[in-house]
């Protein structure tokens, strides 16, 4: 039997979740967070696109220019990270091997690091595709994304606001 889906729509803020804003209408980035999901056993993901009121809320209280952003962004606890960073640290919270790949990766220097995260980013459209809208969540996984039409609930649990974690 899966998770109630309500239940976990409704979970108290924790300290070990992550906030992942991705481009909603980039395939590479909708295969990311596929990934992520089928990897993310501990369920401590929560996703956002960034085009939806609820990711641009975000990037913004997180001071990060939204109509310019080309990256996926984690927020934990208040705080952001942005290319190569966010993807490791989805990979830490992750089971082995992948929690041990960001460890181990987090030894290069993040702007070595960027320079391929970048390229990716950068041709991500014509390699992969596009898609007409934001994905919409099934309703098996809607409980591991953010309401994208609730800013407030949205920044309360990335950790920002009166009632966040910050």
């Amino acid at each position: 039997m899966g998770p109630d889906v309500e239940s976990d729509r409704v979970r108290p803020v924790s300290r070990d979740l992550l906030v992942v804003l991705f481009d909603g209408v980039c395939n590479l980035c909708n295969g990311f967070v596929n990934w992520t999901i089928d990897r993310d056993v501990d369920a401590l993901c929560r996703f956002v696109a960034l085009q939806t009121p609820a990711g641009r809320a975000i990037v913004e209280r997180a001071g990060l220019e939204a109509d310019t952003l080309s990256t996926i962004v984690v927020v934990r606890q208040g705080r952001a990270l942005i290319r190569s960073s966010a993807v490791l640290e989805i990979g830490s919270v992750l089971h082995q091997p992948w929690s041990g790949l960001a460890r181990v990766t987090r030894l290069v220097p993040s702007p070595l690091r960027d320079i391929g995260y970048r390229v990716i980013a950068k041709h991500r459209y014509q390699a992969f595709g596009r898609l007409d809208a934001c994905r919409v969540p099934t309703p098996e996984l809607l409980g591991r994304f953010l309401d994208s039409e609730n800013p407030e609930a949205a920044l309360r649990i990335a950790g920002f606001g009166p009632t966040g974690l910050s």
